[in-house]
């Protein structure tokens, strides 16, 4: 009995260690087994939106000099490459034989002056006929015309900018005979300061943006839509904006573009013309963008844009999503998410549409 009893106290001393063992475990959570994942809040937010063309710079005003007489170039009275004022003497053309047919006609004309006043008195008198006196006040009106021809001629002697601005190259040089109207001009001057930069943009871009705007999607603000900024070839950005002057209302049949005008301050003559840079041109304020980080982004097998987000019950969903563009290093959605959507950024390669997932670290993107 002594042994029996032993026996019986060991086993009944193991089987309350073996029950405190087993009434210390707990059941397992199920949250142990779920993926981590981390969301970014997305909300609605003001964005104003442009758009990066290609363009060209192009003088303010431009001018050919030629000259309008035939003439030899006396004299060269400018330096090449200088600025030059409006109305200042470029070019002498040997005034002698202007000067010789304006003087001769400035003689001739007291004369016949005289001549037809003596016929108009005689007229009254029917001393002379009226043919006689019509001829004299021809005679002296034609000798006008002629006095008035050779002092246009003689101040054409003298070719004047007709514009303030930069002077290129002189294609004559004293000595050289030119002729009225010739084809090749005998210099060009620029106006730089303002200058023109011609923007071509895309038929499909507008109407994309008329359609925009007609929708709502987009509104028009006028405090910024006129403001356009300049990016130069090397990648630095022109100090000084400019703004859109109008809209060409011709398309042009091989480029199916129109030609936007922009003008833009050039007071040390920075841009010259034909430089080619890049204009921010501003499309419009959406009131409600949508802008997720592009790592929250990915494309199915068939190319579609989506989304993993997490709904109220922690359950992943997804969505396919329409981009716009890209700003900055975030997608402008126009349609896919809402306001308040919780993207997953991080942890989507753990989870799958329709599983439970533990948020173990938010972002709220709200500007």
């Amino acid at each position: 009995m002594r042994n029996f009893s032993g026996r019986n106290l060991i086993l009944i001393v193991a089987a309350i260690f073996l029950l405190s063992g087993c009434g210390s475990r707990q059941p397992q959570s199920p949250q142990q087994n779920e993926p981590e994942v981390k969301v970014v809040t997305i909300w609605a937010e003001r964005v104003v939106l442009t758009k990066e063309l290609p363009g060209r710079t192009a003088a303010f005003l431009i001018d050919e000099i030629r000259p309008q007489i035939n003439g030899l170039i006396q004299k060269r009275l400018f330096t090449e490459g200088s600025e030059v004022k409006a109305g200042q003497v470029l070019y002498q053309i040997d005034p002698a034989p202007f000067q010789a047919a304006y003087d001769k006609a400035e003689a001739n004309l007291p004369a016949l002056k005289s001549r037809a006043d003596r016929y108009k008195e005689a007229l009254i008198d029917k001393a002379v006929s009226q043919q006689e006196f019509d001829d004299a006040e021809a005679a002296f009106k034609q000798a006008q015309a002629e006095l008035e021809t050779a002092r246009i001629n003689l101040n054409y002697a003298r070719i004047v900018s007709p514009i303030s601005g930069r002077i290129g190259t002189s294609s004559v040089t004293d000595g050289d005979i030119v002729t009225a109207y010739q084809p090749v001009a005998l210099a060009t001057v620029q106006q730089l300061d303002p200058i023109y930069v011609d923007i071509p943009q895309s038929t499909v871009e507008l109407l994309r943006l008329r359609r925009s705007l007609e929708d709502g999607r987009l509104n028009h603000d006028n405090a910024i839509q006129n403001k356009v900024k300049l990016i130069l070839e090397d990648g630095t950005i022109y100090p000084l904006d400019g703004a859109l002057q109008f809209q060409d209302i011709t398309v042009d049949a091989t480029t199916s573009s129109v030609i936007l005008r922009v003008i833009f301050p050039n007071p040390n003559s920075f841009l010259l013309p034909g430089m080619f840079v890049r204009a921010v041109i501003t499309e419009g304020v959406n009131e409600q963008a949508i802008l997720v980080p592009q790592q929250g982004v990915f494309r199915n097998p068939k190319g579609e844009a989506y989304a993993l987000i997490v709904d109220s019950e922690n359950k992943v969903q997804q969505r396919i999503l329409a981009i716009d563009r890209a700003i900055g290093d975030k997608w402008l959605v126009s349609s896919g998410l809402n306001s308040g959507d919780q993207v997953i950024i991080e942890g989507v390669q753990k989870v799958r549409p329709g599983a439970s997932v533990k948020i173990v670290s938010s972002e709220t993107r709200k500007d």
